[in-house]
């Protein structure tokens, strides 16, 4: 692809991070930058994670390695030693953006921290990935994915109602937020710089990150004195006394699976409409009778019981049960109702709607004689396309490529550097 064709063609990337960061990297090179990973000498510990491919453990064969380093090209350097910070400083004089998670201070020690940076290109960004940013009691804190969610808040909002916390089943979550972030900050300063000229430190906090995915739980706990938990397959209504709160069942056993169902009304008048369509549904099988031409509009929720609200979930999960989730989904497009079904991942894999988005990317992998399916582009933009350009790159693949081509090394003098340990 040309780089008039990219978003970020003409943009270079250094990728220091870890797992923590990893990701940031990826997406700006899926827009186009020329990204480039930077690993020590033998192959970055993220590349240990797994599961692996075929179950064969490998630095060479990590899904978490290929999912997150797409688009990028990989070359070896360990920048503790005196002469690999002196060719990475020169790599700095041809970038526009360096990627880091980094305790904070452990740069500045190197003496390639933000500030020396500078010294070498004025117009430099760093971008540092962090579990708790550059500043505060925790900024020396080191944090997993788990901690990151935990502290950020996500633990806690998820769950069953009356019963401990959960994660995420699916890791990394906090990971990828704050990578998210990185990313998006990079892009901004990096349109800063095209304009003004300037580099500047962007510092991205995973703890802050993953807090801005509690949607309105702060203002919740601010204005209503209420600290938002997990309901599980519920939702709540916080109502005052006798009342108290009010529970309705939003998450529906179907027969292949679980659907989304928001049945009520009141003042919402499209779910009233859509419950009314629902019962209707349920009334032409011979089901949910006793609620046969309700009026939604009437649901009051400052009055209704629970009783009431529990007698209408059993009512209407009994129907539920009868259809699989493809059935609920035809049902509901074709009579607008307000469901949707709880996909698996091979419910998307076999998504027709994905497939004619053409979302998913074929990449090919030659050394495993084969090609792998990949998340594409969660964003279409019409003339800079998001488009994985190259398969996550091999320990040192393209040390040539950089060293020799770029930076006029011999192989002479790699191989020196090699056995050193500084490539």
């Amino acid at each position: 692809m040309e780089k008039k064709e990219t978003l970020l063609g003409g943009c270079r990337v250094l990728d220091l991070t870890n797992e923590l960061g990893l990701l940031a990297g990826k997406v700006l090179g899926d827009f186009g930058a020329d990204v480039i990973k930077i690993e020590k000498p033998g192959g970055d510990p993220s590349r240990n994670i797994g599961p692996f491919y075929k179950d064969i453990p490998d630095p060479e064969k990590s899904l978490f390695w290929f999912a997150t380093n797409t688009s990028k090209r990989g070359i070896t350097l360990n920048i503790e030693n005196h002469e690999g910070r002196e060719l990475f400083r020169r790599l700095v004089k041809t970038a526009d953006i360096v990627l880091e998670s980094f305790e904070p201070g452990y740069l500045n020690n190197l003496g390639i921290g933000y500030s020396d940076l500078k010294a070498v290109k004025p117009e430099i960004i760093m971008t540092s990935i962090t579990p708790f940013g550059q500043t505060g009691p925790y900024a020396h804190y080191r944090a997993t994915d788990l901690i990151g969610a935990a502290m950020g808040g996500m633990v806690r909002i998820l769950g069953e109602l009356g019963r401990p916390p959960v994660r995420m089943s699916c890791d990394p979550q906090a990971y990828f937020h704050a990578a998210l972030h990185g990313a998006l900050g990079s892009v901004m300063a990096y349109y800063h710089q095209q304009l003004t000229g300037e580099g500047q430190h962007v510092d991205v906090s995973m703890q802050d990150s993953v807090e801005l995915t509690l949607m309105n739980a702060l203002e919740i706990a601010e204005l209503m004195k209420v600290n938002v938990i997990g309901t599980g397959q519920v939702s709540i209504s916080v109502r005052p006394p006798p009342l108290g709160i009010l529970m309705g069942r939003v998450v529906f056993p179907c027969k292949d699976g679980y659907a989304i169902v928001t049945v009520g009304g009141g003042a919402f008048v499209g779910m009233a409409k859509s419950s009314a369509i629902l019962v209707r549904w349920a009334n032409e099988e011979g089901m949910c009778l006793e609620f046969k031409d309700f009026d939604f509009s009437q649901w009051d929720m400052s009055k209704i019981t629970q009783d009431e609200t529990d007698r209408k979930d059993r009512t209407i999960g009994e129907f539920i049960k009868t259809k699989t989730k493809a059935e609920l989904m035809e049902g509901a497009v074709q009579r607008g109702i307000m469901l949707a079904p709880c996909n698996t991942i091979d419910d998307l894999i076999n998504s027709p709607h994905l497939h004619e988005r053409n979302y998913w990317e074929a990449v090919e992998h030659p050394e495993l004689g084969e090609s792998i399916t990949y998340h594409g582009a969660p964003i279409k933009i019409s003339d800079a396309p998001w488009r994985i350009s190259r398969r996550a790159p091999l320990i040192g693949e393209h040390n040539r490529e950089i060293f020799e081509s770029e930076l006029g090394l011999s192989l002479e003098q790699m191989g020196v550097l090699k056995a050193n340990g500084v490539i």
